[in-house]
Parts: C-alpha cells; sequence; structure tokens
C-alpha cells in the first residue's frame, strides 16, 4: 500500500525480481515510478478500496503514508490480516547476517547510497541495495543478493502508523553513516533535539566491530555520538579534527576533484555537498574493503540518479529544464549552487512547489527565500493539501513573494503546473536554466515545459 512512494517500489521490485508476486495500490500513481513498475510486471491499483485486497495475499506491506481510515488499512484490520512496515519486512527478510551499511542524514542519503552501491557493485562485490531513488547505473533502487553487503538509505521518517519510529532504527548498522542533521519532517518531529535523538538511537545500534562515519564540520552530527555513540567513529570533512579530511579541492563545470586520506579522486557531481557525499561513499567503501584505485574507476562512470540535478531535456532555444527532488532550504540552495558551476552565466529559475509536510508549513517562511533568492527568478506553486492546516500554520506565500522581490527576485506566484509553463512560455529567454523542485510528479510540469518552450 503506497507502492509509488520511491522506497516501496524499488523493494516490491525487488521482491518481485527475487519470485514473489507482487501487487500495490497507491492514490497518486505517476512516473518515473509507474513506468518502472509496470516494466517489472507488477499490477498497481490506482486508489485505496478494501475489494483490493484479494484473499490469496500472504502479508500485506503498509506504507508510512497511510493511515487510520484509509480502506485498505481498515479492511486489513478488520479481517486481522498478517502487515508489517517496509522497515520490518526488510529486517526480518532481508538484512539479518548482513553487513548493513546505513546512509543517514537530512540531505544527500539517496546520492551518497547511489555512490557506495556502486562502488561495490563496480568492484565485484555485487552487493544489496535500498535506495529511495533510481541510481542510473543499477538500474532499480532495491536488489537483494548472495552477497553480505548491502547498502541502505537511512531514512528518519517514522516507519508506519502504527510504528512512529524512525525507519533506520530496523536497519540493524554494521556502518552508520550521518551525513548531517537539520530540522526537518515537522509533521514527526516536534524539535531538533527530537531528531538527533532518533539519530541517537540509530547509532547506538552499532556494534564495536562496525563504525559510526560523522559529518564532522556540523556540531548536531558530533553531539548525536558523544551522546549515544559505542562503537569506532571516523568524523569526515573539512575541519582539521577530522581523521578523514578532504582537502585540495577542485571545482569543474561537470566535476569536482578532492584529496581525501592521501588519495585524490573525481567525481562527475558539482558542488560541495556532492563533495561531502562522495568523501562518506569513499571512507564507507574503503572501510568495506574496497581499495582506492577502484573507487576511482567507479566514480568514474557513475551515471547519476533520477531526480538529483537530472536534466530531463534541453530546447530548440538551448533552455535546459532539470528536475530536482529538493524540498529543503538548505538542499535547494546547494543544488542551484552547484548547478550555476555547471551552467555559469546562465539565467536561473528556481521553480518550486511546496508539497512536503514541513515545506507546506511556515517553519523555513524565512528560510524559503533566502535559498530559492539564490536563482536569478522564481515561480511558486501552491501549497499542496492547504486545507488540511490552519492558515496560522501554512506556509504564506503572498509573503514568500513579498521577500523574493524586496531582495530584488522576479518572482511569481502560479497555482499549479499548467500556470507556471503558461508564466514561463512568457518569461524565460534563450539559454535559461529552470530547475523544478518538488518531491513529487508536479502535475508533469518537466514534459510540459519541454513541449511549450
Amino acid at each position: 500500500m503506497g507502492i509509488c512512494g520511491t522506497a516501496m517500489g524499488s523493494v516490491a521490485a525487488a521482491f518481485r525480481d527475487a519470485g514473489y508476486r507482487v501487487t500495490g495500490s497507491d492514490a497518486h500513481v505517476y512516473d518515473p515510478m509507474k513506468s518502472f513498475l509496470e516494466s517489472r510486471g507488477i499490477e498497481i491499483l490506482n486508489g485505496y478500496a478494501a475489494e483490493n485486497l484479494s484473499d490469496d495475499v500472504d502479508l500485506f506491506v503498509i506504507g508510512n503514508a497511510q493511515s487510520r481510515g484509509n480502506p485498505e488499512v481498515e479492511e486489513v484490520m478488520r479481517r486481522k490480516l498478517h502487515y508489517v512496515s517496509l522497515p520490518e519486512l526488510l529486517r526480518d527478510q532481508v538484512l539479518r547476517g548482513k553487513r548493513n551499511f546505513v546512509v543517514s542524514g537530512t540531505h544527500g542519503k539517496t546520492t551518497t547510497s547511489s555512490l557506495l552501491a556502486w562502488i561495490f557493485e563496480s568492484a565485484g562485490r555485487n552487493p544489496g541495495f535500498i535506495i529511495g531513488g533510481l541510481p542510473g547505473n543499477l538500474g532499480q533502487g532495491a536488489r537483494f543478493t548472495e552477497s553480505d553487503i548491502t547498502v541502505l538509505e537511512g531514512d528518519e521518517y517514522d516507519s508506519a502508523f502504527f510504528d512512529k519510529r524512525s525507519k533506520f532504527i530496523n536497519y540493524l548498522p554494521e556502518v552508520a553513516i550521518v551525513n548531517n542533521i537539520e530540522f526537518d519532517h515537522a509533521d514527526i518531529f516536534d524539535s531538533l533535539e527530537a531528531i538527533k535523538r532518533s539519530f541517537g538511537h540509530m547509532v547506538r545500534l552499532v556494534p564495536e566491530n562496525g563504525i559510526v562515519l560523522l559529518n564532522g564540520d556540523d556540531q548536531n552530527c558530533l553531539d548525536v555520538f558523544e551522546a549515544e555513540g559505542h562503537s569506532p567513529m571516523k568524523r569526515v570533512g573539512f575541519a582539521e579534527s577530522c581523521e578523514a579530511r578532504i582537502t585540495k579541492v577542485e571545482y569543474a563545470p561537470e566535476s569536482t576533484t578532492f584529496e581525501i586520506e592521501g588519495e585524490v579522486y573525481t567525481i562527475p557531481l558539482n558542488g560541495e555537498f556532492n563533495v561531502r557525499n562522495g568523501a562518506m561513499a569513499i571512507t564507507a567503501a574503503r572501510f568495506g574493503g574496497v581499495e582506492p584505485t577502484a573507487i576511482r574507476e567507479a566514480l568514474f562512470a557513475f551515471s547519476g540518479i533520477k531526480r538529483r540535478q537530472e536534466v530531463r531535456g534541453v530546447t530548440a532555444r538551448n533552455i535546459t529544464v532539470i528536475d530536482d527532488f529538493g524540498h529543503h532550504p538548505t538542499a535547494i540552495r546547494e543544488a542551484i549552487s552547484g548547478l550555476r558551476r555547471k551552467y555559469e552565466g546562465a539565467r536561473m529559475w528556481a521553480v518550486f512547489e511546496p508539497r512536503s509536510n514541513t515545506t507546506r508549513r511556515n517553519i523555513f517562511q524565512e528560510a524559503l527565500p533566502e535559498a530559492l533568492g539564490q536563482a536569478d527568478a522564481v515561480c511558486i506553486a501552491e501549497v499542496a493539501r492547504a486545507d488540511q492546516l490552519a492558515e496560522g500554520e501554512r506556509l504564506d506565500t503572498d509573503l514568500l513573494m513579498e521577500t523574493l522581490r524586496s531582495k530584488g527576485n522576479p518572482a511569481y506566484y502560479e497555482p499549479d503546473a499548467d500556470t507556471i509553463v503558461e508564466r514561463l512560455s512568457k518569461e524565460a529567454q534563450d539559454g535559461d536554466v529552470i530547475i523544478v523542485f518538488s518531491n513529487g510528479g508536479f502535475g508533469g510540469i518537466h514534459d510540459k515545459l519541454l513541449k511549450v518552450l
């Protein structure tokens, strides 16, 4: 239930590949997950209904977006059927006895876990992996193998309506990567301290023959380990105190080169955040026994991840349309910063849909205009599911517009994808770069922009 979620869909496909019969339902079926699942022969039912639950199903996996009142959830409970959360399924059926490399943090989880899984794959280690995205090199977001190594994207979001613990608590980590910690998921956590507490619960699960890899430049990460850490620890970052220190960084339009622990590596990615992601993946791979030469070969061949600074197309007028999953101010800011290096001199648009459970709220009322204002011009869509939030709680788009314009940014509020496309058909100029920030389908805006422009 909720099969089109990035993690749910990837795991569903992996179980299908392992020989299981898998079906699923979702309220919002959209690409790329829709096409991916259909290519695996998985039947998807659009919408939730009690009659979707056939009598020959052995196990129901309930996604964390489902809650009481969902007709399928109610039917499962009424009939006392066997149900689990996705993390519980992974723990019991996939992860026990494995060397689990768990990649966590507010930002960079998908990129870091994709890099790490690809390094192991390229080095011939045949890893299992569960990643909340679709890595280009690996062709799918999840795979189960006979290898002793599994790479997981460790999400701090809750597991299910019946298990409010963070997903990564179930992942039995031997290696725990903590990329960074900021406030997010305002519908689950009431403070930064609550988030740090949850990360602490994961860190305390790492055994003494494992390791915790921390962002050594992030005090929140250091606080978590100081409070809860019992295993070996290594700090990764730019500070002199870091055991794995990043130095000699050289940015190029299509790549970045840096040195860490006496070895030089080049990643085909831009921006400081991706340097950190790469450094974490490299350090974890070294702990897993991969040599620097093999790591360099893997990084050279890395082809990126869908929806992470993914170029969806370039028009005849040389207007580039980019899809990015960014929905936190820090991620938006860093994506724009990295893409400026790649598209030096181009006018840059940020098109933003306030859709996540945090950005729909006014928690980032001040941080969002600062981040979006790094672009040259901005389009904002209406707050998703605004009617579910009290007026004093939701993001004030009028104030967001006013703040952006006061900083000198051309800023436009358009309620949906179609009106944004209409606006950009008038405002976009030859050579512009349009970055679409959304964690949903956004009304198929990318293809619509490419068609109109």
